[in-house]
């Protein structure tokens, strides 16, 4: 028997000797195990072969922690997580701009994959929020490329660290959740390039081990059997060499799936009328081609060191504690303030008021659905939050009066929606709860309104009327403790949007975007081959902020924006130089200094713009961002790097990244709308 005995540690075995092992072990194999391991096994596992010494390796959702699965049994798998750390989601992550925080909380969720037996997790989820309808929104890291990029670089490092590989998904251009497997992704190369695939480029770069393909067509084939999308891009444009594998139930053709460079078919359940040793003995796909899909699954399990390491960490069932602190830690810097007229935050324990509570999430904990739910432990509602901290001054009425709400001092509404996967939610609150929140915010000048939801929605009817406006997300288990420690000023809020919050749908870029008579709330599952919709993505690379600020479109509240109960000042910016030669680099520095009387961070934000551009450009993009935590009147100078690469666009002419000469402004400030700062740069 072949041996597989690795040296692997934490996925550092290298390509070459990883691919060396994987061919001799395929040696082994007979043409039914080949058949056998190009397609899932038992929903969620990888085939394996007791008589190679190879188990069958477990993958579980999702992005914001462990999703436990408790129907599924295997013999390899005699035992699962009794529990799972329920983390805020990847939005409230980005929100934090903090790629720090990003490791620390992937490496968090890979200690509890390994202490219940899972290799890999399926996740950092990557696509970018084009729209805000897709109620998937929640599992990315909003709008921007650069701030998805940077997340996912320490997500990766952050979750391979424990030895549990990261699947980045979905590749790529599934921004719709609208009868996703009927819809074609129509973009163009330019989008593609500077905004659909830095993302799992960084991630690839990042030595991510797994990729997913996504449910959608590109450009008339599903993803997860396109050569283009596999090949082409994947495997040849970014580098990648390791595992691919389908989403579940996202492929139709066996034969096209075998020759596309897919790896591997998830879930392996889908009756395709023909088998894989069908189709061989027809000639259709050879035995090589089954080598050729096989060989990076091997490679990737023998260089993760799966096969012969320990199976449970036991020990890392003690780091719970230290997880429920991590993601306390997400909370309390994700949470964004976005209105807080007069000051009427923070709310003093100390002073005593009748602060009435009510709103759909009061004792429910808000999270997002679907595969990348995750349950928790030690769940804290908001009420329970805030009586720890207010005592009994805090009070709930469910279904509130107007005298109720007009003898409240203040009143704490907390409202929002329950995404999930599969579905698109319309960009409003349900209309009985937008009801509610008019009805509410009339009679009370005082309220505060806390947003639990994982994308924007419209609160143009009601947002001028409040007193204060925080996007709490989805917390996880501790949320709402976070919550209640920025409400009272325990903890000052440094949370940012990392994605547009637009004043109606028809100003987003997407609008449109749905086939005539769309239905929100609906998956379609299963009829893949009719009514297939093209989703032309028209915009092109004006996605999010780059859209409303190049239209000149104001939004409700603009990217990167998020208030702070202290104030800073950005000073003293300057350049290392005011021009740029070919193939060099700029440094900028700027300091700046907290001028108010609490401690709190700032994210100082670097936007480039060409001056006279020769393409179509947009008006910013976010190029660099530095989170700085500051004592009261203390100060700090951080410093970016700028190269040609910050300063290119993908050209059609050259199919590749190309800077033109001329000037350039660099644009420092604390939102996409808040500038503070330019400076000129020249490149030559």
């Amino acid at each position: 028997m072949c041996s597989i005995v690795g040296n692997a540690q934490n996925g550092m075995m290298g390509v070459d000797e990883a691919y060396e092992k994987a061919d001799s072990l395929l040696k082994t194999f007979t043409i039914t195990e080949k058949a056998e391991m190009v397609r899932g096994y038992n929903r969620f596992f990888i085939n394996g072969f007791s008589n190679k010494g190879m188990h069958p390796i477990y993958m579980s959702d999702a992005t914001q922690g462990v999703h436990i699965r408790s129907y599924l049994k295997d013999k390899s798998l005699p035992v699962q997580l009794k529990k799972s750390t329920a983390f805020p989601a990847p939005i409230l992550l980005a929100s934090t701009f903090s790629p720090d925080l990003a490791f620390d909380y992937a490496k968090a969720i890979g200690e509890e994959c390994r202490a219940g037996g899972i290799e890999i997790l399926l996740g950092p989820g990557l696509n970018i929020q084009r729209q805000s309808q897709c109620a998937r929104n929640f599992e990315y890291f909003g709008e921007d490329p650069y701030l998805t990029s940077q997340m996912v670089v320490q997500y990766v490092k952050g979750m391979q660290s424990t030895g549990t590989a990261s699947c980045l998904k979905h590749f790529y251009g599934n921004n719709t959740e609208f009868y996703r497997k009927r819809s074609n992704s129509v973009i163009d190369e330019r989008a593609m390039n500077e905004i659909y695939l830095p993302g799992f480029e960084a991630g690839i770069k990042a030595g991510a081990k797994c990729v997913m393909t996504s449910y959608n067509l590109i450009d008339g084939e599903w993803s997860g059997q396109s050569s283009y999308v596999i090949k082409e891009l994947l495997r040849k444009k970014l580098g990648f060499q390791w595992l691919v594998m389908s989403d579940w139930e996202s492929v139709w053709d066996l034969e096209k799936v075998i020759k596309s460079g897919q790896n591997l078919e998830m879930p392996g359940s889908y009756d395709f009328g023909v088998t894989v040793l069908d189709l061989i003995k027809q000639k259709k796909v050879t035995e090589a081609n089954l080598d050729s899909m096989i060989r990076p699954i091997l490679a990737t399990c023998i260089s993760m060191d799966f096969y012969k390491r320990e199976k449970y960490k036991k020990s890392l069932l003690e780091k719970f504690p230290e997880h429920e602190k991590v993601a306390h830690q997400v909370a309390q810097e994700g949470i964004v303030l976005l209105k807080n007229k007069n000051n009427i935050l923070p709310l003093d324990p100390k002073v005593n008021r009748k602060i009435l509570l009510t709103g759909r999430f009061v004792h429910e904990i808000p999270r997002g659905y679907g595969s990348a739910e995750v349950v928790g432990y030690n769940n804290v509602s908001l009420l329970e939050a805030l009586q720890q901290v207010y005592g009994y001054t805090v009070y709930c009425v469910e279904k509130p009066s107007v005298d109720d709400l007009k003898t409240a001092d203040v009143v704490i509404l907390s409202m929002g929606t329950r995404d999930e996967e599969a579905i698109e939610r319309p960009f409003a609150l349900p209309k009985k709860d937008e009801e509610f929140m008019r009805f509410v915010t009339e009679h009370n000048p005082n309220t505060i309104a806390v947003v639990n939801a994982g994308s924007a929605i419209d609160m143009s009817a009601w947002n001028d009327k409040l007193a204060a406006l925080i996007y709490g997300w989805y917390g996880g288990q501790s949320g709402f403790v976070a919550l209640a420690e920025i409400l009272s000023g325990k903890i000052n809020p440094s949370g940012k949007l990392p994605m547009t919050i637009e004043k109606s749908f028809k100003d987003s870029p997407a609008y449109g975007y749905l086939p005539p008579k769309a239905q929100f709330y609906t998956e379609f599952k299963n009829q893949h081959m009719i009514n297939l919709f093209d989703v032309k993505y028209t915009e092109s690379v004006l996605v999010g902020y780059r859209w409303y600020d190049t239209k000149n479109i104001a939004p409700l509240y603009p990217f990167g924006f998020g208030l702070s109960y202290t104030e800073f000042d950005i000073m003293k910016a300057k350049l290392s130089a005011r021009k740029m030669t070919e193939g060099g680099k700029v440094f900028c520095e700027v300091t700046i200094k907290n001028t108010g009387d609490r401690a709190g961070a700032e994210v100082v934000q670097l936007y480039v713009n060409e001056n006279n551009p020769t393409v179509l450009r947009p008006e910013k993009e976010l190029k660099g961002f530095k989170k700085v935590y500051l004592n009261p009147g203390e100060q700090k100078t951080v410093s970016f790097e700028i190269t040609e690469r910050e300063l290119s666009y993908w050209s059609l002419d050259t199919h590749n990244w190309e800077s033109n000469k001329g000037k350039f402004s660099i644009l420092l400030g604390t939102s996409s709308r808040n500038i503070e700062k330019v400076l000129s740069l020249e490149k030559e």
